[in-house]
């Protein structure tokens, strides 16, 4: 069994069992039985942990008069996503800004994680950002399906040309699943760079140098989570647009 986290240890010593059978019972047999909860799947748990926090922190401490930082800190996020959101989306888009801002914190969070010592962030890992992108293919095709009803979300992917519809229709269906694996596989390849190249550095060279790295690990888990914010924001406004293909 590989060396973990002490978190980790933790949740296996207290839900390991559980855990496993839960799994057997659905068919899935972890690779150790004794510790099926991985170091990935501990940090996401602690980390939408700290997000439910900060959001309770939020609403149970506003004010108009004396707003507290954590309170600033979550109105810059929230105009920060807003003014994205709008002007991708447009007229609506608050519906979505929710989801969109839980996605954007969520993965950041994931990403800068990576930049202790000896912790690698879950986003490293394809079937964290595999999970991700499918949630998100969900909630826009959801969301379409609402917005337009079945027939017209379907005649959305059959193009404006009624007599190519035959071929755009297929094509449509496949660029949509497809960007389950951008985004995946996207997120997962530049979080997998950024970390393999600062652990080389900070194994070959433990002071100065690796800083840098870690500075432009920092730069990379920004960029990433602001990329994957608006390719989500850019799905729901086609989704659910109104407007003729």
């Amino acid at each position: 069994m590989p060396e973990s986290l002490a978190l980790t240890r933790l949740l296996n010593h207290l839900f390991g069992g559980p855990v496993t059978s839960l799994l057997n019972a659905v068919g899935v047999h972890p690779k150790y039985p004794d510790a099926p909860i991985t170091d990935a799947f501990a940090l996401e748990l602690l980390i939408a942990a700290l997000m439910l926090a900060f959001f309770l922190a939020v609403r149970f401490t506003l004010s108009v008069e004396k707003p507290r930082p954590v309170q600033q800190f979550a109105e810059m996020v929230h105009e920060f996503v807003g003014g994205q959101a709008e002007q991708i989306i447009g007229h609506g888009y608050e519906r979505f800004q929710s989801f969109a801002t839980v996605v954007f914190v969520f993965i950041l969070s994931c990403n800068l994680i990576g930049l202790i010592p000896g912790v690698n962030s879950p986003t490293e890992l394809e079937t964290v950002t595999l999970a991700i992108a499918v949630a998100t293919f969900i909630y826009y095709n959801f969301y379409g399906f609402k917005e337009q009803g079945v027939v017209g979300y379907v005649k959305h992917f059959a193009g404006p040309v009624w007599w190519l519809s035959w071929l755009l229709f297929p094509i449509e269906v496949v660029s949509h699943f497809a960007r389950i694996m951008s985004l995946s596989v996207r997120l997962y390849a530049n979080m997998f760079a950024g970390g393999l190249v600062t652990l080389v550095f900070f194994s070959v060279i433990p002071l100065g140098v690796p800083v840098v790295f870690l500075g432009l690990h920092l730069l990379v888990s920004v960029i990433q989570a602001f990329v994957f914010m608006l390719l989500v924001m850019i799905y729901l406004s086609v989704a659910v647009s109104h407007e003729a293909h």
